[in-house]
């Protein structure tokens, strides 16, 4: 596994973020199954709701180079709370993933925090084999 790798891509997003309105910065990097890694940051907007998220960002950028199985997913940024992805987000892992995707939550102060299943993060999800 790449942990270490995605925990550097994760933190160079976190440190690009655009968040002037919460001052919350978040970084992501993404595992795809040809071993890929794409990042991604959140992005705030004076409009609120036309922000976006990191694992959005990640995850887009992810599907634009041709990538549509997430191995590994990482969230950084500074909480005294895990920063779990947020419902929305949770949705659009789940669109990609599979039984062994892992979602892992980092830290910047306090390092890897914890691990889950994406059975863990969203359990009895709508995903696309519903359809």
């Amino acid at each position: 596994m790449k942990i270490d790798r995605l925990i550097q891509k994760a933190t160079q997003a976190y440190n690009n973020s655009y968040a002037p309105y919460s001052n919350f910065h978040v970084g992501a990097a993404v595992l795809d199954e040809n071993g890929n890694i794409y990042d991604g940051c959140n992005v705030e907007n004076a409009a609120y709701p036309s922000g976006s998220c990191a694992e959005q960002q990640a995850i887009g950028s992810m599907v634009a180079n041709g990538g549509r199985i997430i191995r590994h997913i990482l969230i950084t940024g500074v909480s005294n709370q895990p920063i779990t992805p947020c419902g929305a987000c949770r949705q659009r892992i789940r669109e990609f993933a599979d039984k062994e995707t892992l979602i892992h939550i980092h830290d910047q102060k306090r390092g890897l925090i914890k691990t889950y299943t994406i059975d863990e993060l969203l359990p009895d999800s709508f995903g696309p084999d519903n359809l």
